[in-house]
């Protein structure tokens, strides 16, 4: 097994499909018959947690109450299956709330920091569309601009062919092309094992390998030649944001490192956003990232993993996190004419139910989402998963609310776990986001 660390799957990363199925997409998985086993006790120090009230501005009775709320909703993480878990949320006056649970470490046994570094994974995507909608703006890129033209002879094999698809259909994942992860991981999932990860974990894949390894399958579909801009199929595949950071560094000649930061890190003053290349290490403070590998019960300390690209490679906190989200959605980063087309989406149910994806980020629905928090009726999120590692994001429509949360553990096995945390991590967001009760 390649060391690969990229966040969801093909088949999406929300829980739209069969419950089991969930947990393994959204580690760049598949579906998998493995029943669920039992699981560790996860207790906080004490049984207690830590909370933070509102910050920089507000009543100090509104910041308590958001502050309550957000400890009751972090702490709900961890008792669904989450180790530790530290999360921020923003109003529309700028307060910040923050709130952890769980712990640092199973054996360490101390407080989670509130100012935690982790693995976004996925999240990584919007950062990347970003950059490509840059370009575009700039006229250096065209959505309608085919992978053959831009990377010639790249996408070929197999029935794939970059001559039938755009840089829209990668950005929305409407490609069809196959998903490197996938392949990497089912190809033998009896080496899936804590010990081919020890064994593994500082290995690196370039980002050519990762497409010729997808180029071994068949596509799902080609786009419509005459249209290849209007397919609506859907179906996530982390191989089109490789080829998207490959076009960056075609357009640009620098990679696409180089311009997340020159473009949205350095403008937004992200000091905790960083992108580590092919270390293997995430800078402190942070917590140990655990996850249970398929067909064992005890949860494996999965904090120390090289090699991603632009699909899922950047490192952050919980309050870049919230900074970038807030700048996107209130137009500082893309032109209002371009965010539009941002969030131009396609039905996409298995990643979020009723909801759709755009290019690089998605829309959900919310129920009951208060109309002067989200007057489209849901939030604007992507989310994302690494070896160990939960991501969950939210910002309204106007940038005004938002909220991020980071999880230190991922279950592949025990699905009844996967799926409650996955569920609590959700609520938190939508709770912060939209003002659900």
């Amino acid at each position: 097994m390649g060391a690969v660390r990229d966040g969801e799957s093909g088949g999406g990363r929300r829980n739209g499909g069969a419950a089991r199925r969930t947990a393994w997409t959204r580690a760049g998985l598949a579906a998998t018959g493995l029943g669920a086993i039992a699981a560790v006790a996860l207790l906080a120090p004490g049984g207690g947690a830590a909370v933070a009230g509102a910050a920089e501005s507000g009543g100090a009775g509104h910041g308590d109450r958001v502050a309550r709320q957000l400890q009751r909703d972090t702490q709900a993480v961890v008792t669904a299956g989450a180790t530790g878990v530290t999360a921020e949320t923003v109003d529309a006056d700028g307060r910040r709330s923050t709130a952890r649970a769980g712990v640092d470490d199973l054996e360490r046994r101390g407080e989670v920091p509130e100012d935690a570094y982790y693995r976004i994974g996925s999240d990584t995507k919007t950062f990347t569309a970003v950059v490509a909608l840059q370009l575009v703006e700039e006229g250096r890129l065209a959505l309608e601009d085919t992978v053959e033209e831009l990377l010639p002879g790249v996408v070929t094999g197999n029935g794939n062919d970059g001559g039938r698809i755009t840089v829209t259909n990668l950005l929305r994942h409407t490609s069809g092309l196959p998903n490197y992860t996938d392949i990497l991981f089912l190809s033998d999932l009896d080496a899936f094992t804590p010990e081919n990860y020890r064994e593994t974990r500082f290995s690196t894949s370039d980002n050519a390998e990762k497409v010729a390894l997808a180029m071994t399958e068949a596509p799902g579909w080609l786009p419509d030649a005459a249209d290849p801009q209007g397919e609506t199929r859907w179906a996530y595949s982390n191989t089109n944001y490789i080829l998207a950071g490959m076009i960056i560094e075609k357009v640009t000649g620098h990679p696409w490192e180089h311009e997340v930061h020159e473009r949205i890190i350095e403008p937004l003053g992200l000091a905790h956003t960083l992108t580590p290349g092919t270390s293997a290490y995430v800078p402190r403070p942070t917590a140990t990232g655990y996850m249970q590998f398929p067909g064992r019960q005890e949860l494996t300390d999965t904090s120390v993993m090289a090699d991603a690209g632009a699909d899922g490679a950047i490192i952050s906190t919980t309050r870049d996190m919230n900074t970038f989200l807030r700048a996107l959605l209130g137009g500082e980063l893309l032109e209002p004419g371009t965010l539009e087309l941002m969030k131009e989406t396609v039905p996409a149910d298995d990643f979020a139910p009723g909801g759709g994806y755009g290019l690089g980020i998605a829309w959900r629905p919310v129920e009951g989402a208060s109309p002067q928090r989200c007057a489209d009726g849901g939030l604007w999120f992507h989310g994302g998963t690494s070896f160990g590692t939960v991501s969950e994001t939210g910002v309204s429509a106007d940038g005004r609310y938002s909220a991020a949360a980071a999880e230190y553990t991922l279950w592949l096995d025990d699905q009844d776990k996967a799926q409650e945390q996955f569920r609590a991590g959700i609520d938190l967001v939508d709770r912060a986001v939209c003002g659900v009760r």
